[in-house]
């Protein structure tokens, strides 16, 4: 680090001024905009962002009911756990569901039936794994309709956590619907594929996991 003369030096009547902190080996640089580079996300962003699931007493600003009653389609329930490389359940991921409706539009503007399709939900819903809890994520809302002609209906999933600079993304299709001729998985290796197919528990009740690396690993879009 340059020498900084001074720096740290503080006058406790000092309320303002002009001060000179700054590096004697510094030069005039023309600006370069571009990105803001990613950051390490970790339990952090969960006061903030997730504070339901790790008992913090503040209001959610998205949350993960996604479907009030005057949404109309057939009511499901998405459930899964998030995975690190070692087969250990994650406590403090975040996961965002993007998705359209059940009949396949996105929302573009504010609608009259609450519909945002938009949720967001932290691992710690559950409980912390080493408390006993299942660190499940757990979405309610509708499932959605076809995007376009051939393409299967889906449910778009983000993935941040510790030790991450970059979200994942990933989809989620349904094992009743014709995936298998959708578009974006004919590209996935065939052998992977299976990665992006919810399990049925029950009607209208999925669960979907993610891996985050290992044999199971789940297939990730770059985006």
């Amino acid at each position: 680090m340059a020498d900084m003369p001074g720096f740290g030096a503080m006058d406790p009547d000092d309320r303002g001024g002009q001060h000179e902190f700054r590096f004697p080996d510094d030069r005039a640089k023309a600006a370069t905009p571009g990105p803001t580079p990613s950051q390490t996300v970790g339990p952090f962003f969960a006061y903030a962002m997730t504070p339901g699931a790790y008992g913090y007493p503040l209001r959610e600003i998205h949350r993960s009911d996604m479907a009030g009653p005057d949404v109309a389609g057939m009511r499901i329930t998405v459930e899964g756990q998030v995975f690190d490389a070692n087969g250990q359940p994650v406590h403090d991921a975040m996961i965002e569901l993007i998705q359209a409706d059940s009949t396949g539009r996105y929302v573009a503007e504010p609608r009259n039936d609450g519909f945002t399709g938009f949720g967001r939900v932290g691992t710690g819903a559950q409980g912390p794994a080493e408390a006993g809890g299942d660190t499940r994520y757990l979405f309610r809302t509708v499932k959605p309709g076809a995007t376009a002609p051939g393409h299967a209906p889906h449910l778009t999933l983000i993935v941040t956590m510790r030790g991450l600079l970059n979200h994942c993304i990933t989809r989620v299709y349904f094992p009743e619907d014709a995936w298998a001729d959708d578009p974006i998985v004919r590209q996935v290796p065939e052998a992977r594929r299976h990665t992006l197919v919810a399990a049925a528990l029950g009607a209208s009740h999925y669960r979907f996991d993610i891996h985050m690396q290992g044999s199971r690993e789940t297939v990730f879009f770059d985006i």
